[in-house]
């Protein structure tokens, strides 16, 4: 298996062995659009992979800071009173650069900045670019993601 994102089209596509897409998720990328400088809110491109994975078991829409749960719960109403917040739910799949100089190392490390896959509120639209860099999905998708993956798989960020 492998991912495919697509920050032109909004789409994370799951690939198989057979180079045949498994499943296709609207995303929501960067609202500063590619880039890998850290500090520039931007999505980086290139060959990654994950390194880490995150919240295994845990309900949907767990509430996670600093990769941690907080023992919170995302409901429409918590987030109203919690205007502002960029919402990180559910899973976390963490992302590292395999490209020195690009993606990887010094200011342009990908694992550096805390570039993940992760879920997001409900109220939050696919298919705009909207996060702060990391690539954003639907709670229960993240959640099929992170079931069919494993620690290692490549991840291919496109324009």
């Amino acid at each position: 298996m492998r991912i495919r994102i697509d920050i032109g089209h909004q789409t994370l596509d799951l690939i198989g062995a057979d180079d045949a897409c498994v499943r296709r998720y609207r995303i929501s990328s960067a609202r500063n659009g590619a880039g890998e400088v850290e500090g520039s809110g931007c999505t980086p491109r290139g060959r990654h992979r994950i390194r880490v994975k995150i919240g295994d078991g845990m309900p949907a829409g767990t509430v996670f800071r600093g990769r941690r749960p907080t023992g919170e719960r995302w409901t429409a109403d918590f987030a109203a009173a919690h205007p502002g917040r960029d919402w990180i739910l559910s899973r976390i799949l963490w992302l590292c650069g395999e490209e020195p100089g690009r993606n990887r190392l010094g200011k342009v490390d990908t694992m550096r900045r805390y570039v993940y896959i992760h879920g997001t509120g409900d109220d939050q639209p696919m298919g705009v670019p909207l996060s702060h860099g990391c690539i954003r999905m639907r709670n229960r998708d993240v959640i099929e993601l992170f079931d069919l993956v494993a620690a290692g798989t490549p991840v291919e960020i496109v324009e």
